[in-house]
């Protein structure tokens, strides 16, 4: 097995088991005869050099990646780049520009960064190691979350996949995300509809929607809490003018997206 193919199975194995629901997903549309391939998977982090985006695209590039394209998410205070790889999925990998924040947020994320211990951040385990700063406080992540649902949520799940993609194009039966959503719907999945059930149009040569992240039991300093874990994308992407099928990203798309691990009632 190729080093590529190691870590993406190492990093499906801790997402299915962290978050059970991504696992049924999968599964419904295996019964439904369907060959799930994934279109793209994503990381959260923070602007912190020791952690940012070049850091965890390492491991990616040396395993032969390379980088595509960046974006912007004024809205959120993000920075996103993502990687390709011939015949296999995408990378995409964002960070929270920290600077924008209160002096509390940006204490909270140095701190966090400190406690890692220095082989972990020099390590190619880094994207498997969630939360390698110890038990979060509730207290805080309520705090965090005032400023960016973003901040919270890495404080708590820390380095994983936030995300892994079903490529429509590669379904069968389910070839549109019309008859993907219902799907999920008919099965008792909550989509994301912030901004709409899906996001961009074939014009814009991409289409993407996700399930919200399911609530996760997390032992806080406080007790036990439930927050949103992780979840699941589906994305169809459309030829260009030239026939190849766009590879990249929609920014304002995606923004939408990074919502499905928003908490709400």
């Amino acid at each position: 097995m190729n080093k590529v193919n190691q870590i993406f199975d190492r990093l499906w194995a801790d997402y299915t088991m962290q978050n059970p629901s991504v696992q049924k997903v999968y599964e419904l549309f295996v019964k439904e005869g369907e060959k799930v391939e994934n279109d793209h998977i994503a990381f959260r982090t923070f602007d912190d050099p020791r952690i940012n985006i070049e850091v965890l695209s390492r491991v990616f590039l040396e395993a032969g990646y390379t980088y595509k394209g960046d974006y912007h998410f004024e809205t959120k205070h993000l920075y996103a780049k993502h990687f390709e790889m011939e015949g296999q999925p995408r990378v995409f990998i964002s960070q929270l520009k920290t600077a924008d924040f209160s002096p509390f947020l940006q204490e909270t994320v140095k701190k966090l960064v400190d406690q890692i211990p220095e082989s972990l951040l020099k390590s190619d385990d880094l994207i498997y190691s969630g939360s390698s700063w110890g038990t979060p406080s509730y207290d805080i992540y309520e705090k965090l979350r005032e400023e960016s649902e973003y901040a919270a949520w890495l404080y708590v799940n820390g380095f994983c996949a936030n995300h892994f993609t079903v490529s429509v194009n590669g379904l069968g039966k389910f070839n549109s995300l019309e008859k993907v959503n219902q799907l999920l719907k008919d099965n008792g999945f909550r989509i994301n509809d912030s901004g709409g059930e899906i996001k961009g149009n074939p014009a814009e040569l991409l289409e993407q929607s996700s399930i919200r992240a399911e609530m996760i039991e997390v032992d806080f300093t406080e007790g036990k809490k439930e927050i949103p874990g992780c979840y699941y994308e589906f994305a169809r992407r459309y030829p260009d003018q030239s026939g190849k099928l766009y590879s990249g990203f929609i920014a304002k798309s995606a923004d939408k997206i990074f919502e499905s691990t928003d908490k709400v009632s």
